[in-house]
C-alpha cells in the first residue's frame, strides 16, 4: 500500500512539472494577452495544486497527519485563479473598448454583459443589485458626446496660442 501511494505522489509531481513548464511556455510564446493569460492560470491551478496534494499525501504516508494547509491553499488557488483570469481578460476588453465593433453579435439578442447593465430584473434580485445598475448609453448620447468633443477640439485649436511666459490670461 506504502509503494502505491508514493507512486501517486510521484506521478503527481511530474504531472505538476509538466504543467508547469507548459504554462510557462505559453507565457513565454502565445501572441497576445488573451491567449497568453490561459497558459499561467491552468499552471497554477493544476501544477502548483498538484505539488501541494502530494505534500499533503506525502504527510499523511509518513505518519505525521493530513496537513490541512496545503489543502486550504490548492482550495484558494482552485477559487483565484480563474476569478483573476476573468477580471483581467475583462480589463483587456474594456482597454479595447474603440475595437467592440470587432466582437461578434451574441447569440441572445442581448449585447455583452461587460460593456452595457443588463435589462430590469422583474423584481427577482435585491433591490441593491437593481438600484446600483446603469442604463446602457443610447446610440444618439454616444454620437453626441463625440459630437460635442470634437468642437471643444475645434474651438481650442482656433483660440489664439498664448506666451506662457506672459502670465495668466487677462
Amino acid at each position: 500500500m506504502e509503494f502505491i501511494i508514493e507512486a501517486l505522489i510521484a506521478i503527481l509531481i511530474v504531472a505538476a512539472g509538466f504543467f508547469g513548464i507548459v504554462g510557462s511556455y505559453g507565457l513565454a510564446k502565445l501572441p497576445d494577452l488573451m491567449t497568453r493569460l490561459h497558459g499561467p492560470t491552468k499552471a497554477t491551478t493544476l501544477g502548483i495544486g498538484g505539488v501541494l496534494i502530494a505534500s499533503m499525501l506525502l504527510f499523511a504516508l509518513r505518519g505525521q497527519g493530513l496537513s490541512t494547509h496545503e489543502l486550504l491553499i490548492t482550495l484558494f488557488l482552485f477559487l483565484t485563479a480563474p476569478i483573476s483570469a476573468n477580471f483581467i481578460a475583462k480589463s483587456f476588453l474594456h482597454r479595447r473598448l474603440a475595437r467592440r465593433e470587432a466582437l461578434p453579435e451574441p447569440q441572445s439578442g442581448m449585447s455583452w454583459a461587460t460593456f452595457e447593465a443588463p435589462p430590469s430584473s422583474n423584481g427577482d434580485e435585491p433591490d441593491s443589485v437593481v438600484a446600483t445598475r446603469r442604463p446602457a448609453p443610447s446610440k444618439a448620447k454616444a454620437k453626441a458626446k463625440t459630437k460635442a468633443k470634437s468642437a471643444r477640439k475645434a474651438a481650442a485649436k482656433k483660440a489664439p496660442a498664448r506666451d506662457p511666459k506672459s502670465g495668466p490670461p487677462e
